[in-house]
């Protein structure tokens, strides 16, 4: 009886040449659309001008708590100014800084951060009182030593 192989071991012959097949393109790589990079452009704008916007927000919600604080402050401290207790401060202050984009003559751009001055009021409010003092000061009369009275 004859045996009869495997079919893995058999090999099949196939036509050696396929007919051509003429290619005209190849895969062109993905090119940015000019549409497309200008509105995510717009878009990269928009969210830079959005978060220096809040950041604005922010430093300006620090400063009022800052000042409702103060007032608190004042407040508890003027009522218990006749007890044994000492000054009452509900706020103590660090340095504060608040995110900032800025952009580059280049073009590009960088995220960096600002720092908030919680103590410039305080500073520019004890300029002005100088300055109104010395003002008033000069507007004075000084007092005139040997003054004729006139009939």
């Amino acid at each position: 009886m004859k045996q009869i192989e495997p079919s893995y071991k058999t090999t099949i012959s196939l036509p050696l040449m396929l007919p051509p097949v003429t290619v005209n393109k190849a895969i062109v790589p993905l090119q940015p659309q000019s549409d497309n990079m200008s509105s995510r452009w717009e878009h990269l704008i928009t969210v830079v001008q959005h978060i220096n916007q809040m950041a604005l927000e922010l430093e300006a919600k620090i400063l009022e708590l800052k000042t409702i604080a103060s007032t608190i402050n004042s407040q508890i401290n003027y009522l218990t100014e006749n007890s044994d207790r000492s000054y009452i401060n509900i706020c103590l202050y660090s340095p504060v800084s608040v995110p900032l984009v800025k952009q580059q003559p280049d073009q590009s751009f960088i995220l960096t951060t600002r720092k908030v001055d919680l103590f410039r009021a305080e500073r520019e409010a004890a300029q002005l009182a100088q300055q109104l003092r010395q003002h008033a000061q000069k507007k004075q009369p000084a007092p005139q030593q040997g003054k004729k009275m006139r009939n």
